[in-house]
């Protein structure tokens, strides 16, 4: 003689009975790890990762074979922009190339993306732009950028230095774009020896 119930007659604090050592079990592993904790007052910005940009982009300067920018952008307070993360990527396809890109924590807390490749305009758009089209022009500091915006995602701006073209995408702010593409602008190519 069984003394389970049938299947038909479990319900839902059946479910909750059975999951619930699951969850405790759960909760005990993960506050041994110490991966969670509990904040009163909602989120707060966490530890931003320390990145030497401009050990990278000379290093960069050296290893590509386009002209790499290092921009001067503010680092000290109120305006500090701080260098996060860094990478390399090579675009396949139609026009690709290889691109050096340097990620930014703007003033405001935000991420700004700075691209720098012999990839085309085009090859950068699809890649980065997720090949929407460009959606209007602006200028700083001499260059043209085409702009592509959308409703929902994050705009990019790109332009060609002739040699080389300088992508900048992110999250932040109108001050953010015209701040680091006139840094960009601005910059010298850094010596590649």
């Amino acid at each position: 003689m069984s003394y389970q119930k049938p299947r038909s007659q479990n319900d839902y604090k059946d479910l909750i009975w059975s999951l619930a050592p699951l969850v405790l079990i759960c909760l005990v592993i993960a506050g041994i790890a110490s991966q969670c904790s509990f904040s009163t007052g909602g989120p707060k910005q966490g530890q931003i990762p320390k990145f030497d940009a401009k050990a990278a982009l000379t290093d960069d300067a050296r290893l590509m074979s386009f002209p790499i920018r290092l921009p001067v952008l503010p680092d000290t307070d109120p305006n500090k922009w701080t260098p996060n993360s860094g990478s390399h990527d090579t675009i396949t396809g139609t026009g690709g190339g290889d691109t050096s890109t340097v990620g930014f924590i703007t003033p405001e807390g935000t991420y700004m993306q700075l691209t720098q490749s012999n990839a085309s305009a085009d090859a950068l758009a699809k890649k980065y732009a997720n090949g929407r089209p460009a959606s209007g022009s602006e200028v700083r500091a001499d260059h043209k950028w085409t702009v592509y915006a959308e409703q929902g995602s994050e705009p990019a701006w790109i332009t060609d230095f002739g040699d080389v073209r300088v992508l900048i995408k992110g999250a932040g702010n109108a001050n953010a774009f015209n701040t680091l593409s006139t840094a960009v602008g601005q910059a010298q190519p850094l010596p590649r020896g």
